[in-house]
């Protein structure tokens, strides 16, 4: 009997598992885990994941004092909440585990600096070395210079919402860790504006995965490429082969079921015999690439709003859970 394809995808591709629930975590047991604001703001309202949430409100409440507003205190407890997140994740997994920096903060270059810089020294007093963590940051240009900024402290970082080839040799230039290219947004996006469906090789999300590690490969660049943001098993099979992909917990069910063959699609040998030109990169280039691909164009700035909005949402459903925490400690004194 066939292996399951979950297991011969593990032999040429390191799987990482794109959610904030352990127990997910626990029962596929990835190599690396990341979460993004939507992911936490689910996890966040996990009934066996309240005593994080409320344990890190009460923290933030402590150290801003009881004279601060509880928009104040919720904002602290998020960016407190994703590192207990990561914490709780880092025990499960071997590997690493991507934090994200606040995608409102995706066009400013000096505070995702200092976002991140807050984030590593959470990490880092909690005893966890930085070696074993990713900052995410939104493919920006700023974002993008601000990744550049902190790999060179020894910060590493996944560059997150990237959707074109111009991301992704600007990212690469800056010397960036890693990638997370999102197929299954560009998918969509392709879908909308065709009305076509697409299956297989076919699908827009998968030839841009492909065109861009077969960049890497051919010009050896160290960045490695992790594709995301999956809708099919279909595309995850088509870009077996790829450095890493973090895959939900979901489509990992589907594949660990299904034991077909999974030929290698992603090759680092045959990307070097390409035959590929090399675009420089600079802030112009950058600007005129992302002006002319109206997908990479729409799908940043949809990416950012709804991140944005998905951090909203969690810092009132957490001021919220705050006021009811200290209505109940004030009925119980």
């Amino acid at each position: 009997m066939a292996k399951p394809v979950l297991e011969q995808l593990r032999s040429m591709t390191t799987v990482v598992s794109d959610t904030g629930d352990f127990n997910a975590i626990k029962e596929f047991k990835p190599q690396d885990a990341t979460t993004n604001p939507s992911l936490i703001a689910t996890a966040a309202q996990m009934p066996e994941y309240s005593d994080i949430v409320d344990g890190t409100l009460k923290d933030a409440r402590k150290q801003l004092g009881e004279s601060a507003d509880e928009k104040k205190v919720a904002n602290l407890a998020f960016k407190q909440l994703a590192v207990e997140f990561g914490k709780r994740i880092l025990q499960i997994v071997p590997g690493r585990v991507s934090t994200e920096v606040d995608a409102r903060l995706s066009y400013d270059k000096d505070k995702s600096i200092a976002t991140a810089r807050e984030i590593i020294a959470t990490y880092e007093k909690a005893g966890i070395s930085r070696e074993r963590i990713l900052i995410k940051l939104a493919s920006t240009w700023e974002g993008i210079r601000a990744a550049e900024e902190l790999e060179k402290e020894g910060i590493h970082c996944n560059m997150t919402l990237l959707f074109g080839l111009h991301q992704a040799i600007a990212a690469a230039e800056a010397k960036v860790t890693l990638i997370s290219p999102f197929v299954g947004r560009i998918l969509d996006w392709y879908k909308k504006d065709t009305g076509k469906d697409y299956q297989g090789a076919d699908d827009p999300g998968v030839k841009s995965v492909t065109t861009i590690y077969n960049y890497y490969k051919h010009f050896g660049y160290k960045t490695v490429v992790m594709g995301a943001s999956f809708r099919n098993t279909g595309e995850i099979k088509e870009l077996a082969g790829c450095d890493l992909l973090t895959i939900a917990p979901k489509l990992l069910g589907e594949l660990e079921a299904d034991t077909s063959e999974l030929p290698r699609k992603l090759d680092p040998a045959k990307a070097k015999d390409m035959k590929i030109d090399k675009i420089p990169m600079d802030q112009a280039t950058f600007e005129k690439m992302h002006a002319a691909d109206r997908m990479a164009h729409d799908k940043l700035k949809e990416g950012i709003e709804g991140f944005s909005k998905s951090l909203e949402e969690l810092e009132k459903l957490l001021a919220n859970r705050l006021a009811q925490l200290e209505q109940k400690e004030f009925a119980t004194k």
